[in-house]
């Protein structure tokens, strides 16, 4: 739901900014604009000289007309960082062998396969995240290893048992992950 309002917001800014880009280049280039359009033809320009200099002498103009475009461009930019950010994957697409599938919580997966992998030898503790489209789902594992543990056997261990589990009980192909290893810090006790 929000990526459709996400791109019918954008689908929509488009098109305002195309045409009224569109509109301002048209009269520019000699088009003769309509009665009730902000510019009376080719010659006119953005801001008049006395729209520019209307509040030159008031103290708090410049200072609101900055604060309100960092503001703008803050808001802008928080907008195109939550856009082009990588969501968590809400719903897996599993197949089911009718040709219909059915939809497994995002979530819900997550949870099986950090259970699964915390329970692995030498696994602290795991956290997955799922990510990329609901028929092609894509797996991001961060895993927390004590000392003793060799990180290939763990990542193979990872691999073989519960990414495979994961994969095969929702009806996957293939499952990609992006696995990221760490291992606890203890520190040295002194002896006495």
């Amino acid at each position: 739901m929000l990526r459709m309002v996400n791109r019918v917001l954008l689908g929509m800014v488009g098109l305002g900014l195309l045409a009224l880009g569109g509109s301002v280049l048209a009269v520019g280039l000699g088009a003769n604009p309509p009665s009730w359009w902000i510019h009376d033809g080719q010659h006119d320009v953005l801001l008049s000289q006395a729209e520019r200099t209307r509040w030159r002498d008031q103290g708090w103009w410049w200072p609101a007309v900055i604060a309100g475009l960092a503001i703008l461009v803050l808001l802008s930019l928080w907008w195109l960082a939550a856009v082009l950010r990588r969501r968590r994957l809400a719903e897996v697409l599993v197949d089911t062998g009718d040709g219909e599938g059915a939809l497994l919580r995002g979530r819900a997966l997550e949870g099986v396969l950090a259970t699964e992998a915390t329970q692995l030898d030498g696994v602290e503790q795991a956290e997955v995240l799922l990510t990329g489209r609901r028929s092609a789902p894509e797996a991001r594992v961060q895993l927390l290893l004590e000392p003793h543990v060799d990180p290939g056997q763990a990542l193979h261990l990872l691999t073989d048992e519960a990414l495979a589990h994961a994969r095969d009980s929702v009806g996957l192909a293939a499952l990609p992950a992006e696995v990221r290893l760490r291992g606890v810090k203890h520190r040295a006790q002194r002896v006495s």
